[in-house]
């Protein structure tokens, strides 16, 4: 018996056409690459786990963060705990390597906050508000590396994940770590009283944010800043 015929209206075709571009576009399937200066940001893999084990586990990076894993069986563990969180829509790591030079040395880790189900479902995964974090291997700390990875992380989570609203805690001990927000445009909005626990004391800490309209004045500005020079 012959099959009966399928209609198949224009928009249906439309869409099919589409779907591919969807995919490719969508941060879920595969994290984009991205660069600026010295600076390349791609998907933390398996194989990064040996080298942040080795710069993420010194006394000058875990003093103030959430210990980090001490193996890099550890590391492997919580590479392929933010490929699930990717794929979910709900979060994104990046390994920060240099140009010509792949091995990472640190991670940009953007997470959804109060996650609902319906928002991690759509297309692109776009989220309202998420929290970001980072850490550095410390010989490249001063060296500008940071500002860099942390521009082409705001814009992926601004532009691409079409976040609102981009949070940080970081405890009011660590001047550096807030002195390095304040660079990038981040407000302090307040205190969380007695809120980490970091060589079993309870430390205070200060909770940053950067909402979507301060970020694309600050991007606009130094824009604006680049073009006066260059003419």
């Amino acid at each position: 018996m012959d099959k009966p015929a399928i209609l198949v209206g224009a928009a249906e075709l439309e869409s099919d056409r589409l779907e591919p571009r969807r995919a490719a576009d969508d941060w879920r399937f595969s994290l984009p690459v991205l660069s600026a200066g010295e600076v390349v940001l791609r998907e933390v893999r398996t194989g990064d786990a040996p080298a942040l084990v080795s710069l993420l586990t010194t006394p000058e990076i875990t003093r103030f963060i959430s210990p980090p894993p001490q193996t890099a069986d550890g590391f492997e563990r919580f590479i392929a705990a933010s490929q699930r969180l990717r794929s979910s829509g709900e979060g994104a790591c990046f390994a920060v390597t240099l140009r010509d030079y792949d091995t990472a040395i640190g991670i940009f880790q953007v997470r959804q906050v109060s996650p609902s189900e319906d928002e991690a479902r759509q297309i692109g995964g776009s989220m309202d508000t998420a929290e970001w974090g980072f850490a550095l291997g410390y010989p490249f700390w001063g060296t500008g590396l940071f500002e860099q990875s942390a521009a082409l992380v705001m814009e992926f989570a601004f532009e691409r994940i079409r976040v609102h609203r981009l949070e940080a805690r970081c405890a009011a001990k660590n001047a550096r770590g807030s002195k390095a927000l304040l660079k990038v445009g981040a407000v302090p909005e307040g205190i969380l009283r007695k809120a980490f626990l970091a060589g079993g004391e309870h430390l205070d800490q200060v909770l940053y944010a950067i909402v979507q309209h301060d970020w694309r004045m600050c991007r606009d500005r130094a824009r604006a800043a680049r073009l006066t020079l260059v003419h």
